[in-house]
């Protein structure tokens, strides 16, 4: 999510609203459609591979263990790699990275050894983090700080369009014409991630050469300033935000199919379900052009909270009832969760000032959250239920409501 630690235009200064960015915004958000659909089709690996390698939800929640322990790991690394190298750089050598990691799964395909596959995701989500460290914060960047919310919510539309398309993309490469796990294995994921690297690849190219705006300047007083970042209560409350929602909107993307599939619910086959993972994804691309929208007019933090018990009641409902209700006030979270990950980025970045470098790092760790909640819902899963599961996703919203709030409010001595 962040940046090269050294601005000609500080982060939220006048000058940035003079300037027209629209080429710069056009390209970003190429990145955003990229990385919704790469880890969309973990939704879809889940239960493939949970199938093909008979696995439990705990060992098959490690997809995400693996892909979301990579921002907490690479994302401290790559907000300093970024600070001295750069905006575009980073998203280039993001992309090399995340290229690297889809050609993994040619070799772990044909092994046919599952932890080959979770390292193949290790090296992938490494790459994406670093385009989320150096994009997210470009976009906030380049304008008006007041509108970044809005500005961000609309880069993050493209990143839903790219979660709505993959699961038809990895339904139809991965399961095929069968829909079956017994008649398929685990290099059926080859051809889908070669043509993923190959793309990412081409865009790699693309971003080396672009001209693109440069907001850095010398110096080396910016860099490693998270314990002063850290000062920022709302920040940190954000952090806890970030890892709430993360892991929360992960979590229910990444029980859908198997949700669906059972005979009290909708009935669904797999390959027939992660179909209807679309329909999540595509809510929260549909409430982010809305959201984009309603942000100008309303503040950031009564939206958060508004859309956060919209969700839990929709999962109450869903868990209490079968059929169509229980199928659509599910897949209906996807329209409320829409502009919960950039309300929560922008409020928490509010007003650090010469701290947002470094500030939007720390919320790129807090994206682990993606990998520890799913994790705990697998469990859950395993001992009570997937339906009684939902419950731990459904608490992480109470925390988003009170962040909306009131944890999302600025000390006075932060805004100077």
């Amino acid at each position: 999510m962040d940046t090269p630690a050294h601005l000609k235009t500080p982060i939220g200064t006048t000058n940035n609203q003079n300037r027209d960015y629209r080429f710069a915004l056009i390209s970003l958000t190429t990145l955003f459609f990229m990385w919704g659909f790469i880890t969309c089709l973990n939704d879809i690996l889940i239960p493939y591979l949970k199938g093909a390698f008979n696995l439990s939800f705990t060992q098959a929640m490690l997809i995400q263990f693996c892909f979301f322990s990579a921002y907490f790991i690479v994302s401290l690394p790559a907000g300093m790699l970024v600070s001295r190298i750069g905006y575009q750089r980073g998203i280039v050598m993001g992309l090399g990275v995340a290229c690297c990691g889809c050609l993994l799964f040619y070799p772990a395909a044909a092994s046919g050894i599952y932890a080959i596959f979770l390292i193949a995701l290790f090296v992938l989500a490494s790459g994406i983090t670093l385009l989320q460290v150096s994009a997210n914060p470009y976009v906030s960047a380049l304008g008006d700080p007041k509108t970044a919310s809005s500005r961000l919510t609309m880069t993050q539309a493209f990143n839903s369009f790219g979660t709505t398309v993959a699961p038809f993309f990895g339904s139809f490469l991965i399961y095929g014409a069968t829909g079956e796990h017994g008649q398929a294995s685990a290099s059926d994921v080859q051809l889908p991630y070669l043509i993923l690297a190959f793309t990412l690849f081409a865009l790699a190219l693309i971003f080396l050469f672009l001209k693109l705006p440069a907001l850095h300047q010398g110096g080396k007083q910016e860099q490693l300033r998270f314990k002063g970042a850290l000062q920022h209560r709302h920040l940190v409350l954000g952090a806890l935000g970030i890892f709430m929602y993360v892991g929360a909107e992960v979590a229910i993307g990444s029980m859908l199919v198997n949700y669906l599939a059972q005979h009290d619910v909708a009935g669904l086959t797999e390959a027939k379900a992660a179909t209807y993972i679309a329909y999540y994804w595509g809510g929260a691309m549909v409430g982010r052009f809305i959201g984009a929208a309603v942000l100008q007019k309303v503040s950031g933090g009564l939206v958060l909270t508004v859309n956060a018990l919209c969700v839990i009641a929709l999962i109450l409902i869903s868990m209490t009832n079968t059929g169509d209700v229980a199928l659509w006030t599910i897949l209906a979270v996807g329209l409320f969760n829409s502009i919960m990950f950039p309300t929560i980025f922008s409020l928490a970045l509010h007003g650090l000032g010469k701290d947002t470098p470094n500030g939007s790092g720390i919320l790129c760790l807090a994206i682990v959250g993606g990998a520890f909640i799913p994790l705990l819902q697998g469990m859950l899963a395993d001992s009570v239920g997937v339906t009684l599961s939902f419950l731990l996703p459904a608490s992480c919203y109470l925390y988003i409501a009170y962040y909306g709030l009131y944890g999302s409010r600025v000390a006075r001595s932060n805004t100077h």
